[in-house]
């Protein structure tokens, strides 16, 4: 089981309160990947929902022309694979470890049961994926716009 003070760190699970982290310890799982190693490829199918313990993870997509365009550095703190485990389908990019990293995966089956179960729990984590989801698209918006200005 993960010591609930860990699960507590990561900007997903900041806003649960006490008895939903002891309830999430006991359901993901922790693991390590070493520099280099990939988590998951364009097109395999989800493990769930995973978050980042230390390390830092690179999401990247293969262009039309062949290219592997990197769209995000993750580091500890940040999850991914919300995607593929909101929509139920595969992923649509690559998740490759920049240095060695530990994760905890919060299975696809346990938040596919969780949102039958316990729906105030689940529903906690949903709202928080979309505030980070909003943020990260406006930030990228800005971007954006600062490049347009610029050109």
């Amino acid at each position: 089981m993960i010591k609930p003070d860990i699960l507590k760190q990561q900007l997903l699970l900041q806003d649960i309160d006490k008895a939903g982290i002891n309830k999430l310890a006991g359901i993901v799982e922790q693991m390590s990947i070493k520099k280099g190693e990939y988590l998951f490829e364009e097109k395999d199918d989800t493990k769930g929902l995973w978050l980042i313990l230390s390390g830092k993870i690179e999401i990247s997509r293969v262009t039309a022309d062949g290219w592997r365009q990197t769209l995000v550095v993750l580091p500890a703190g940040h999850f991914f694979g919300e995607l593929s485990i909101l929509e139920n389908r595969k992923h649509v990019a690559t998740a490759v470890a920049l240095e060695d990293t530990d994760l905890l995966l919060f299975p696809k089956e346990e938040f596919e049961k969780l949102m039958e179960e316990d729906c105030a729990l689940a529903l906690n984590i949903v709202k928080r994926i979309a505030i980070v989801m909003s943020k990260n698209l406006r930030r990228m918006n800005d971007k954006f716009l600062s490049a347009l200005i610029s050109y």
